[in-house]
């Protein structure tokens, strides 16, 4: 039994564990981890005090995957509920769907029974009034609020150099189940109702127990288009051994041109519970913890420096 996670996600991996600790199930463990991240005012990438878009609207994002039966769900720009983990969960298990998003995403939370709650705390107001008051004037002029404008402010304030940070989760219960659980409140001053790899099954999560689990973060664009956690769970398959297969997947990147390429992170497990985890940044670490741990460790994650291409 074991718990990885972004090093966000210290908060949370020890009730994690001790789910595993106490039998439940990996699908519970990242699950009950996400959740603690999402509710931490401290942290400002995800849930409650997240940034907001360009609107000032807090938008969250979330998918979850059963490793076992490959059963995902995911919600997308999510209003005003706070745990978009749990929520994605019910898409999982009450509908035949995988994905919501919008308002859609938010009837549905209303009618799971799911608490409402104004997310933008007065932390994170601030910072984003002095975004606007700083990069707003030379874009908008006289047109501040309108979306014409918005799709250009949203260039000028994009810093490749700034993690767009994300909590990930992966679990490996006694039975040997492996599932994964990916939140975020995306990125910063985001364009509305832009959506990163966090809810898309594949890009941002993607777990299978038969050979394992990968989830990004950072500038989550990156991910769609290259498929990555879905690519490291497929190197895997394909016989790779597990440091192989994170540096192949990363290695898959450089074929992107892109002027806004930026930080990008995963964290990946083995069927049998091995782990690693894999960055494009120097000096990046993640979690782990497993029942015999007494507290969680950290670890510094393979630096797989960009050698050309993206970005370019």
């Amino acid at each position: 039994m074991i718990v990885i996670a972004s090093g966000n996600g210290i908060v949370g991996i020890r009730q994690a564990v001790d789910i595993l600790r106490r039998g439940g199930s990996a699908l519970d463990a990242v699950e009950a981890g996400v959740r603690l991240v999402e509710s931490n005012p401290d942290d400002h990438s995800v849930g409650y005090s997240g940034y907001p878009n360009l609107l000032g609207q807090v938008e969250l994002d979330a998918s979850i995957m059963d490793g076992t039966t490959l059963a995902a769900g995911a919600v997308g720009a999510l209003h005003g509920y706070e745990h978009a983990i749990s929520v994605a969960r019910k898409v999982m298990e009450e509908l035949p769907h995988c994905f919501l998003v919008g308002e859609g995403a938010a009837r549905f939370a209303k009618e799971m029974g799911f608490e409402q709650r104004d997310l933008l705390t007065d932390e994170a107001r601030r910072v984003y009034e002095q975004i606007l008051s700083e990069k707003a004037p030379e874009v908008y002029g006289q047109r501040a609020g309108y979306l014409d404008s918005i799709r250009r402010f949203v260039r000028i304030t994009a810093d490749p150099e700034k993690p767009n940070e994300t909590v990930n989760f992966i679990a490996r219960d006694a039975a040997g189940n492996l599932a994964c659980a990916v939140s975020t409140s995306g990125w910063a001053w985001k364009y509305p109702g832009r959506l990163g790899d966090s809810p898309v099954i594949g890009a941002g999560n993607y777990a299978d127990t038969r050979y394992g689990a990968a989830a990004c973060t950072g500038r989550g664009e990156m991910a769609i288009r290259c498929a990555t956690a879905r690519s490291v769970v497929l190197y895997l398959k394909m016989g790779l051994e597990l440091e192989a297969a994170g540096r192949e997947a990363f290695g898959d990147l450089e074929a992107l041109v892109d002027p806004f390429a930026g930080s990008m992170n995963a964290v990946v497990m083995t069927a049998d519970g091995r782990h690693a985890a894999f960055s494009n940044q120097p000096d990046a670490t993640y979690v782990h913890m497993t029942p015999d741990d007494a507290e969680p460790v950290e670890t510094a994650r393979i630096h797989v420096p960009p050698a050309h291409g993206a970005g370019q």
